[in-house]
């Protein structure tokens, strides 16, 4: 049907052209230069537009479907991706390294010993203690005539409260020998060189009653002491009491902390 309807139109134009040549042939001799002109433009367009009606259309040109990268530009890819993870990685690293140094910052600071112990004890300035079953190995008087052995691991917090405390230390011997050992031993813990204790605030009695005289004469914001009998008639006249024993008593007086090992009570908080 197309083809048909091509012939028909080459025809047309054939006949139109022949046509126009008998025309242009018989007004030559009638017509001016003007006129002749303007009918050979006119003729001139006419096969101008014919022929590009016959020229075949152009066929389409077909876009080129994207090929894979070449190999270059993969590589130049990689290294992007490469870049783009290293950076990413040093990025994270940063953020790590930032989070932590915040971290340490907000984190809780552990308390020094010193800390500890003023915490402990309130912040008291004088402070009575017993010898026996707290300082001492030991744990009754007919011990200290045979030897007197400072407690390790009671050494650490002892010097600790000469520091800032006015410390008392005191017992119940038998004999004078008893007390050359129990100064002997503290000398060779090194509380009188290293700790702010002097011999003669280490005080002895022949009796229970003596070391009771001995806390309410000095009126110490802190005793501590192993005998619960001691701890509960004091409890009137110290603020404070640290009963040292391995059971409880029977009888507990207020503001007396019982039950309770020395080094435990001095425990890290």
């Amino acid at each position: 049907m197309g083809d048909y309807s091509k012939d028909d139109f080459l025809q047309l134009v054939k006949r139109f052209g022949a046509f126009l040549t008998v025309k242009i042939s018989n007004l030559l001799h009638t017509l001016d230069s003007r006129s002749v002109g303007a009918i050979a433009g006119l003729a001139v367009a006419i096969v101008f537009t014919w022929r590009v009606w016959r020229s075949p259309s152009a066929p389409q040109r077909r876009i080129p479907k994207r090929q894979g990268a070449t190999p270059s530009s993969s590589g130049v890819s990689n290294h992007s991706s490469a870049n783009a993870a290293t950076s990413a990685v040093i990025s994270t690293s940063e953020d790590s390294n930032a989070q932590n140094v915040i971290d340490e910052f907000f984190q809780p600071v552990k308390p020094t010993l010193g800390q500890i112990v003023r915490q402990r004890l309130r912040e008291g300035r004088k402070v009575t203690c017993r010898l026996l079953g707290v300082i001492l190995e030991e744990t009754s008087p007919e011990e200290l005539q045979q030897q007197a052995t400072v407690r390790s691991s009671v050494l650490e917090v002892l010097l600790e409260i000469t520091k800032f405390c006015d410390l008392y230390l005191m017992e119940r011997v038998l004999d004078d020998e008893s007390e050359k050992k129990v100064l002997l031993a503290l000398e060779n813990a090194g509380v009188f060189t290293s700790g702010g204790l002097v011999k003669d605030k280490v005080l002895f009695c022949s009796t229970e009653n003596g070391r009771t005289s001995f806390v309410r004469q000095l009126e110490p914001d802190w005793h501590i002491d192993t005998n619960p009998e001691i701890t509960f008639q004091l409890a009137r006249f110290i603020k404070y009491q640290l009963h040292v024993s391995p059971t409880k008593p029977e009888r507990t007086a207020i503001n007396v902390f019982n039950s309770i090992t020395f080094e435990q009570f001095f425990g890290n908080v």
